[in-house]
């Protein structure tokens, strides 16, 4: 089992809202992997699978976010997430 980790700057100006945030979980819950997505690189993150969860940070336009994924295959996984998270502005 491998770790990866992504840190992509939000540049939507709604930040991260509804719609994208129910893509990403989707994606999240939907790649099989443990991941979490954090706005502070020193805390946990919470379960990027979870709509609530993701939309509870208040993710904003210029925010940096961190997405942790541990799983086999974990760099595909984080690639295909931060994409996912980058389309959805």
């Amino acid at each position: 089992m491998s770790t990866a980790t992504r840190t992509i700057t939000i540049t939507d100006p709604v930040g991260i809202h509804a719609r994208p945030a129910s893509q990403f979980a989707q994606a999240a819950a939907a790649s099989g992997a443990k991941v979490t997505i954090s706005k502070d690189p020193s805390s946990a993150g919470v379960n990027a699978g979870s709509i609530l969860s993701v939309m509870g940070l208040g993710i904003k336009q210029n925010d940096k976010v961190t997405i942790t994924v541990d799983g086999d295959d974990a760099e595909a996984v984080a690639d295909k997430l931060a994409a996912t998270i980058a389309a959805s502005e």
